[in-house]
């Protein structure tokens, strides 16, 4: 991986754009009653892994960006770089919004789809503009994979949503 000629202020805003992503989607976490309620599969990674997890793909989102920014041969390619990670962010925030806040998992799996493809589309844009950039990107690819099949099982678990209760 080519650290060299990375432009710090490229960093830093990357690196604050994955920090308000990482707040607002925090933000919409709640993990109390109702989340301990729901009826979960027992091959869940444990609670204290998601944060160590979310912290690496953040960290890895970030470099990724920063080496497709510097590597891009154009700014038309920049600006590409710049819509994928930016659909990305809404996608990603969004999911937490409906999974937790709006506590609705069937809405979730629904956009975990678009979620799952917006990182596709991370590694298609990057990948041409570098290879290293676009591999960074595989763990958050594995990890939102692992969270579909997860939100899935609660789904099947716990579900229908929606409906009023007895």
């Amino acid at each position: 991986m080519d650290l060299a000629g990375i432009e710090t202020r490229i960093l830093l805003m990357a690196g604050g754009a994955a920090v308000l992503v990482a707040v607002l989607g925090g933000y919409a976490t709640e993990t109390g009653a109702w989340y301990q309620a729901l009826r979960k599969p027992s091959w869940q990674p444990p609670n204290w892994l998601f944060g160590p997890v979310w912290t690496t793909i953040f960290a890895l989102a970030v470099l990724a960006f920063a080496m497709g920014w510097r590597d891009a041969p154009t700014p038309e390619i920049r600006m590409a770089i710049l819509a994928v990670y930016g659909v990305n962010a809404v996608f990603n925030i969004a999911w937490s919004f409906l999974f937790f806040t709006f506590r609705r998992p069937d809405w979730a799996l629904a956009e975990l789809v678009l979620l799952w493809l917006s990182i596709v589309a991370m590694i298609v844009v990057l990948w041409p503009v570098s290879r290293g950039a676009a591999l960074l990107l595989a763990p958050y690819l594995a990890w939102v994979t692992t969270a579909g099949f997860l939100n899935r099982a609660i789904l099947l678990l716990n579900g229908p949503f929606g409906k009023p209760g007895p």
